[in-house]
């Protein structure tokens, strides 16, 4: 079970930072891009289990991007041990369900588990990752 976000930041892996809307922009901009490129790749080549993994890790980087946008406009950076589930816990400061966040964090799990371990997932579980990306995307930004 992920922590509640003010756990992440009175354990110091969130901090208070000046806001950045400059970092913010350019990350949003980068979210913008994947999304798009994401519907492109998908029209021209199709989801399957060889692309599985890639289409996962996309949208979970993108999704990611926004997050880290948002908490950077609010004055939150997280680094370290830790970071990335602290950014995940902040869907619940922005009032996401918390099958929401639960969804987001078992593709942080996944991800960690392709880039690290050699996980390999399926097509059905990418079809899943790309309905819930297009889902909260526009929700996110």
């Amino acid at each position: 079970m992920i922590k509640t976000f003010s756990e992440y930041l009175g354990a110091g892996v969130v901090k208070k930072v000046r806001p950045d809307p400059e970092r913010a922009k350019s990350l949003i901009k980068i979210a913008d891009r994947k999304i798009n490129s994401l519907g492109e790749n998908i029209r021209k080549v199709g989801i399957s289990n060889e692309n599985a993994n890639d289409y996962i890790e996309y949208c979970y980087d993108l999704l990611m991007a926004i997050v880290r946008a948002r908490m950077l406009l609010s004055g939150l950076n997280a680094s370290g041990q830790g970071a990335h589930e602290a950014e995940v816990s902040y869907l619940h400061v922005l009032d996401f369900k918390e099958k929401d966040v639960q969804f987001l964090d078992r593709m942080r799990y996944f991800r960690n588990g392709m880039l690290y371990y050699g996980t390999i997932l399926d097509k059905e579980y990418a079809e899943e990752v790309i309905k819930f990306t297009r889902e909260i995307y526009s929700k996110l930004r």
